[in-house]
């Protein structure tokens, strides 16, 4: 099983940016999907970006295309997820997740999909 810790959150104001990253270690770390998750209070977890093993593909939820960029690292068994232009809206807790299937649209993301979670990181965007 991959093992995943996410960084990166904080406390930020609308307009602004954060970087989060996701170490993956264990076997065949490289060699996974690499997702990004998030759930508000009261709210169910929500897709929000997937990267292919190669780094070639990717899939965006609507809400945070061409604002958020995810990517993983050509080296390392880690991806990040810059995100810009925060909006309110995207305070949640961002996860990071593994072994999943690489979907053919953004729509077909579920969070039982995948096996393999890390512990969370908060983002928090003031108005």
């Amino acid at each position: 099983q991959v093992h995943l810790v996410e960084s990166g959150g904080g406390l930020v104001q609308a307009g602004g940016s954060l970087r989060l990253s996701c170490e993956a270690s264990g076997q065949s770390a490289r060699n996974h999907v690499l997702a990004w998750f998030r759930q508000a209070p009261g709210k169910e977890r929500e897709f929000v970006a997937a990267v292919s093993w190669s780094g070639v593909t990717t899939h965006y939820a609507d809400s945070v295309k061409d604002r958020f960029t995810i990517s993983r690292d050509k080296f390392k068994p880690m991806a990040y997820l810059q995100m810009n232009r925060l909006k309110p809206e995207d305070t949640a807790v961002y996860y990071c997740a593994s072994e999943g299937p690489l979907h053919h649209s953004a729509s077909d993301y579920y969070p039982g999909d995948f096996p393999s979670w890390g512990q969370g990181t908060q983002v928090t965007v003031s108005a």
